[in-house]
């Protein structure tokens, strides 16, 4: 992975975390709301991992946003 795409990827962790903590949902319950583990989780939040659309369709799901939704802006 080069340094863009893992700038990219903790932009969208970052961007996941925001959303969920003004849910206020804690990162345990979240993640066993949206099926994915707590570990999973922390890694996409933390950008040390890159998600698959599924894992990523599932969170969109129990932010209640669009999957477009997830994504920071460029």
């Amino acid at each position: 992975m080069n340094i863009k795409e893992e700038q990219y990827l903790e932009k969208l962790g970052s961007k996941i975390k925001t959303l969920r903590e003004a849910k206020g949902f804690d990162q345990k319950a979240f993640a066993s709301e949206c099926g994915i583990g707590r570990t999973q989780l922390y890694m996409i939040e933390n950008g040390k991992t890159n998600p698959r659309l599924l894992t990523l369709l599932k969170i969109a799901q129990g932010l209640e946003i669009s999957l477009e939704g997830l994504f920071p802006s460029p």
